[in-house]
């Protein structure tokens, strides 16, 4: 066989093919390394002895539907140099794996068009050994994402299955890269990233998080100099939540059933934004169930000019428009508004450092929802650290891996 077509067909350089045999669906290559190309695998001599030889099937990529397997004469080699007795090196395969570098790259660029599943069966080999390589490749370009520029960044969790198993993601506001994936969602999932963050020698200038109490520790004892940003988004999450069991304890406590009966169905029209209910219909039943109860009334009215506070011109106005906000849900006397109020109030440094840095975790939760995505895809990974690199990748669309 023409040396050059083991070279650009399977990235043979520096063996020979003696003879091919053709059984069932399978091309076998019959190869051994050019007696002037044997080197002492350790030193690089040629001065060696040839101490016996095996035979090792290695799989490369398939010409047309047919399988290739090359099977190669690999020699026992007793170096006079410097005495090592080793087997030679075989540079188009890595390590003790069953098939050629060539045939792994064949593997990935399959992998962008196919599942796992598909590729494997394409190719006649197993699903763990298509996912080996994918697991391979990814940790090779993704496994350690750069972190010495890092600057504004988001710190989320997202649930990994039913029971209360939790991951936690730190994104690169600026590139929407996901650059860290720990275990569970306490202080304790940061701590590795923190040493990364030190090792890289990266200036985090600020952090958006929702209102965990972990996260808020971690950062302040971690990077003390960051500015924490918490995200609107949750603020304004809260405040439903909490204008929706005013909403429920009015329903329990009403005791006529046709009043019941409005306020059971007001729930989307409490929650969403006043000006986007243009029908008159849903509108005059809103007001109908605001002028039922007066705890509820003074909660949807405070809800709707929550968002004000991120409305403002400058930080010095919004801060005033807070403290405004605060001062009339104490005065409402509703305990739950007084509650959310103190809220309010132990957060305002936070909510006010928006006017810093225009930073949210809004890109957190497009990862989060491609992450569902991808598990439903999958259903489900068992593989911890591939469902991880996994992660580290979907900022990459170009090089992204079906399912």
């Amino acid at each position: 066989m023409n040396p050059s077509y083991l070279y650009h067909a399977f990235g043979v350089r520096h063996q020979e093919c003696s003879k091919t045999e053709y059984k069932g669906n399978q091309n076998i290559h019959y190869i051994q390394t050019k007696s002037e190309e044997l080197c002492c695998p350790e030193c690089k001599s040629r001065k060696i002895i040839r101490s016996g030889s095996i035979y090792r099937d290695i799989r490369s990529v398939p010409v047309g539907h047919r399988e290739t397997i090359l099977r190669m004469k690999v020699q026992r080699i007793e170096c006079k140099s410097c005495g090592c007795i080793r087997q030679e090196k075989i540079h188009f395969v890595t390590g003790k794996r069953s098939y050629t570098n060539k045939f792994a790259r064949y593997v990935v660029d399959l992998s962008r068009i196919g599942t796992i599943k598909d590729v494997a069966q394409f190719l006649h080999v197993s699903w763990d050994t298509v996912k080996d390589i994918q697991k391979r490749y990814l940790q090779r370009h993704y496994g350690n994402p750069a972190l010495s520029r890092l600057e504004y960044i988001g710190i989320d969790e997202f649930a990994v299955r039913k029971g209360h198993v939790y991951k936690t993601i730190v994104a690169d506001l600026q590139t929407g890269q996901v650059v860290y994936v720990g275990e569970g969602k306490s202080a304790s999932a940061l701590d590795e990233f923190w040493k990364k963050i030190r090792k890289a020698g990266a200036v985090i200038k600020a952090v958006a998080t929702d209102l965990s109490a972990a996260f808020m520790s971690s950062v302040r004892e971690n990077a003390p100099n960051a500015t924490l940003v918490f995200d609107h988004f949750h603020i304004v999450k809260l405040m439903n939540d909490t204008l929706d069991k005013l909403r429920r304890q009015a329903y329990h406590q009403e005791t006529d059933l046709l009043k019941r009966k409005v306020l059971k169905g007001t729930r989307w029209l409490l929650l969403c934004n006043g000006e986007d209910i243009y029908d008159a219909c849903h509108r005059n039943r809103l007001e109908n169930a605001l002028e039922m109860n007066a705890p509820l009334m003074k909660g949807y009215y405070l809800k709707e000019s929550l968002r004000e506070i991120w409305m403002q011109v400058d930080k010095e106005q919004a801060q005033r428009v807070l403290m405004k906000w605060v001062e009339q849900a104490r005065d409402s006397k509703v305990p739950l508004l007084m509650k959310f109020a103190n809220t309010m109030t132990a957060f305002r440094s936070g909510i006010i450092a928006w006017y810093d840095y225009h930073i949210s975790t809004g890109k957190l939760e497009g990862i989060n929802n491609k992450i569902k995505t991808m598990k439903r895809q999958a259903y489900g990974y068992r593989d911890d650290k591939f469902f991880e690199l996994k992660i580290l990748s979907l900022h990459d669309k170009n090089y992204a891996f079906v399912g």
